[in-house]
């Protein structure tokens, strides 16, 4: 298979398919990339470990900080206990929800991440009302006062008067 259809497929999986965790896999909270595709993670009851990326994910499917997964535990891990098995996006996440299979340690942090997101996007829209504002001003205003001026150019004033344009008519006849 070409790696453009391997990454096709994969990608396909993980935005279409719901996938709810069994009885050994975990939903884990990623906060931060170790390098080498291995992620610190943390549980809904506060343990922290590190968990690796299969294979099929690695430059196909990107991960950040703050974002959830289930994993699969790795019983002869020491260090790295888990590797990841599924991305959870907003739509899996809100699935889960609706199923209550969403860990209760992660609810307070989801709603209080709604809460920011939402003061952020008020926060927008008031920004660019007001810049639609000051764009209705200054397009009535054609004041070019506030442009930028290049000091390492030399400033042309450009006129024109009437009577250049009539010596010439007149040289003209």
């Amino acid at each position: 298979m070409s790696q453009a259809t391997k990454r096709k497929h994969v990608v396909k999986e993980v935005l279409g398919d719901f996938v709810t965790p069994t009885e050994n896999q975990q939903i884990v909270k990623v906060i931060g990339s170790r390098g080498n595709n291995l992620h610190e993670t943390v549980t809904a009851q506060g343990e922290t470990f590190l968990v690796s990326m299969p294979t099929k994910f690695r430059k196909n499917i990107w991960i950040k900080r703050g974002d959830y997964v289930i994993v699969d535990p790795i019983e002869e891990g020491e260090k790295v206990k888990a590797e990841i098995s599924f991305i959870l996006y907003k739509d899996h996440i809100q699935y889960l929800q609706k199923q209550q299979l969403w860990p209760q340690g992660f609810i307070e942090e989801l709603s209080a991440q709604d809460k920011t997101n939402k003061q952020q996007e008020k926060e927008e829209e008031m920004e660019e009302k007001d810049k639609e504002e000051e764009e209705e001003v200054s397009d009535s205003e054609d004041d070019e006062s506030d442009l930028f001026v290049n000091t390492n150019r030399c400033n042309y004033q450009y006129s024109e008067s009437e009577e250049e344009d009539s010596e010439e008519e007149d040289e003209d006849k």
